[in-house]
């Protein structure tokens, strides 16, 4: 069954043609963020515990303002390390709305770390998520291109699958890299529920992050980064990151976000606009535990045309536990 089954709202058709996810109900993107870098739970399950402290960290975001039906995305998160700062834990829940779907995702994350070499600030770690995905699609707001189709649900439809992610990442003090993937049981499950519900399920997502951080003066820190992010059919997003902090206190940036070719992908479709998105972020420690940010991202695609941008909140507060030195903004890569 083919989204052109149906007819939404004209807003809706548009974003889905600018997005070139014009595929079967089936398949669901990952929700997206602009402020990945400064909670990297969010991509990676080796992630948790990075900070060592308790760190609780929250994410509205409102894409595409203005179209009707455009995704209104909310997470929460939090984690912290136990046993000597070798074990993270972490918890992290996603709701996430885009016309007729819906989804509301619930891990809870663990990481192991090992000290590599002889720094103690060189460390490895593998990270596992378990948890489930409740999707949604509510028929009432889909319109039948033709009369009596038997397709659309006549109300609501809910299905809860179980989910699973793994990631690893490295870190030093100067540098790190990651790598992760999502949603690794949800598509498995979806074959044994039934064919009934047409529901959409999430697709696994690779990650690949990296990024270092250097010296200008002593007041001030520049931090380049990247991500990889790719669901093996649609396009493979690019981010390049690159961002300053400012007396310990202040971070501020942008991201360019583009499509690159790595491979082959016979289905999709040839000629789709590469460039995505420009974004600026500011981040603020308004206090030593109080962390809030924002990020505007100003679309390149024909979509700004008719929205107002996307816009993003964020906030997080340390709870510093244990007999350590508060981390805080000394943690540059999350």
């Amino acid at each position: 069954m083919k989204l052109n089954k149906y007819i939404a709202p004209k807003a809706l058709w548009l974003m889905l043609f600018c997005m070139g996810i014009c595929r079967a109900v089936h398949a669901q993107q990952d929700a997206q963020f602009s402020q990945y870098m400064f909670n990297g739970l969010y991509i990676n399950p080796a992630f948790a515990g990075y900070k060592q402290d308790v760190y609780v960290n929250a994410f509205y975001r409102s894409q595409w303002t203005g179209l009707e039906g455009a995704p209104q995305t909310f997470s929460l998160a939090a984690d912290g390390a136990v046993n000597d700062a070798k074990v993270g834990l972490g918890l992290l829940l996603t709701q996430d709305r885009i016309g007729a779907q819906s989804s509301f995702a619930g891990y809870a994350n663990y990481a192991y770390r090992l000290q590599i070499g002889y720094d103690e600030d060189s460390r490895l770690s593998f990270g596992i998520g378990a948890g489930f995905v409740q999707n949604g699609l509510d028929g009432s707001k889909l319109h039948a291109v033709q009369a009596d189709d038997n397709y659309i649900p006549t109300g609501n439809q809910s299905v809860i699958l179980p989910d699973a992610r793994l990631g690893i990442l490295y870190t030093n003090k100067r540098f790190f890299a990651g790598v992760s993937i999502d949603n690794v049981l949800s598509r498995v499950a979806n074959g044994v529920k039934d064919k009934s519900i047409m529901t959409p399920v999430p697709v696994p997502h690779f990650y690949l992050t990296g990024g270092t951080i250097f010296d200008v003066n002593e007041q001030t820190k520049v931090r380049p980064s990247f991500m990889i992010k790719d669901d093996f059919k649609g396009p493979t997003s690019l981010d390049i990151n690159l961002f300053t902090l400012l007396g310990e206190r202040i971070w501020i940036g942008g991201t360019y976000r583009t499509a690159v070719t790595l491979y082959n992908k016979p289905k999709l479709q040839n000629g789709l606009q590469k460039s995505n998105a420009l974004i600026g972020v500011v981040e603020v420690f308004a206090t030593d535990r109080l962390r809030v940010g924002y990020a505007f991202d100003y679309s390149l695609t024909p979509l700004q045309n008719y929205s107002y941008g996307s816009h993003e909140l964020s906030i997080g507060i340390y709870l510093h536990s244990g007999n350590r030195e508060p981390s805080y903004s000394k943690c540059y890569f999350n």
